[in-house]
């Protein structure tokens, strides 16, 4: 006998006996059907089958018969052996996910963790220690974002990349995503840029104190809030908070999105074939970014959004590298070993000497400002697409 056959029968003397008492009038109902943790409704329908059946009516006719709901043996071997040959260096819930979407597996998570236990493929995680209180997020969408990086090997065969991620506090929606040789100004701008233009103007930005984001003075001590960056400038110019973290835990937020990000993606781009950077950022923005939203965004506290939206467009020459020139004798700005060429204005008969604003956009677009005054547009080799010889 089994050891749920031993408790069934240790169970069914414990009734008689109790059963023996009541009809002596030393237990009420209730007080015998308590005893043994149970309804009296139950108790009740226990002593009919005793009745009726005798001491066999009382014994669970389940115990020794295999479950309907038993997983097959096959099945399970057949998810054993895709762990082993495809996915082992997947986690358990990641490679459930990827067992339903992509293999028709119809188990649940526990059974199959449990299994992949018993097997050895996987490793019981160890119980995690107390950690520190997390800070409460921003109540609505918008109020605060974070922008970080992250360099891993993130495709196979490929030297390390950044990620740079911009996401919602609120939320942990990820608005924006890519992967770059290495983060930098023009990769901050571009991951703004990219949030600005679907979601709108947001309230603070919170960051690392990068020297992209931030002059520091004193090595580990506080920023500088006067002597501002590209990144500093802008933010400041559109009325956005920038706020920034004095230790990795104070990211938190972001820092917990990288390591789930750090654990599927690399492997999720390899399931797909991917192996470049420009490949990847399509498939990141069509494919990956709104599954891992679905997956992993949660509802913010209060409805609505801060998010707004500029239909001025004013933000598309603010968030970009912005610095002062003076123009040559040959009448052109040189800008990382272009040549930029001022066409004829009639603003004035030439601009010799004269101090100019380049603005160099993410795509790596140009334009030449005097004053108000934009002058010209250039794409990223430096040839004039447009003029704006009278624009204010």
């Amino acid at each position: 006998m089994g050891r749920a056959g031993v408790l069934q029968e240790i169970r069914r003397m414990r009734f008689e006996a109790l059963l023996e008492r009541h009809e002596r009038g030393e237990l009420s109902q209730l007080e015998a059907a308590e005893m043994l943790g149970m309804s009296e409704r139950t108790f009740r329908r226990w002593r009919d089958r005793l009745r009726d059946e005798g001491p066999e009516g009382l014994i669970d006719g389940r115990i020794g018969k295999p479950s309907s709901r038993r997983a097959s043996e096959d099945e399970i071997l057949r998810m054993l052996g895709l762990y082993r040959d495809h996915y082992a260096d997947f986690t358990v819930k990641h490679f459930h996910e990827q067992l339903v979407k992509r293999h028709g597996y119809k188990l649940g998570y526990t059974v199959t963790k449990l299994h992949l236990h018993r097997s050895g493929l996987v490793r019981p995680a160890p119980r995690r220690s107390a950690h520190r209180k997390k800070r409460p997020r921003r109540p609505m969408a918008g109020m605060l974002l974070h922008q970080d990086a992250s360099r891993h090997d993130w495709l196979d065969g490929a030297p390390p990349l950044d990620l740079v991620v911009t996401l919602d506090d609120a939320t942990s929606e990820i608005y924006s995503a890519f992967l770059v040789a290495e983060e930098g100004t023009a990769s901050s701008f571009r991951g703004l840029a990219e949030v600005v233009a679907v979601h709108g103007l947001f309230c603070a930005l919170y960051t690392d104190r990068g020297s992209h984001y931030f002059h520091t003075p004193a090595a580990g001590g506080k920023v500088s809030r006067t002597l501002l960056t590209q990144v500093g400038r802008a933010l400041a110019q559109l009325g956005i908070e920038h706020i920034a973290a004095y230790s990795p835990e104070a990211r938190g937020r972001s820092e917990r999105a990288f390591r789930t990000l750090q654990d599927r993606l690399p492997k999720e781009l390899r399931l797909a074939g991917i192996s470049d950077a420009e490949t990847a950022n399509r498939w990141l923005a069509e494919v990956y970014l709104p599954a891992y939203n679905a997956r992993f965004a949660v509802a913010a506290v209060l409805d609505g959004s801060a998010l707004v939206t500029d239909t001025a467009q004013v933000w598309r020459d603010i968030l970009c590298i912005q610095e002062e020139r003076v123009v040559g004798n040959d009448n052109t700005v040189t800008w990382r070993r272009l040549s930029l060429q001022i066409p004829p204005s009639p603003l004035r008969p030439h601009f010799v000497r004269a101090k100019v604003r380049v603005l160099e956009h993410p795509d790596g677009r140009l334009a030449v400002f005097w004053g108000p005054h934009r002058l010209a547009d250039y794409d990223a080799l430096g040839n004039i697409t447009n003029a704006h010889a009278l624009a204010a």
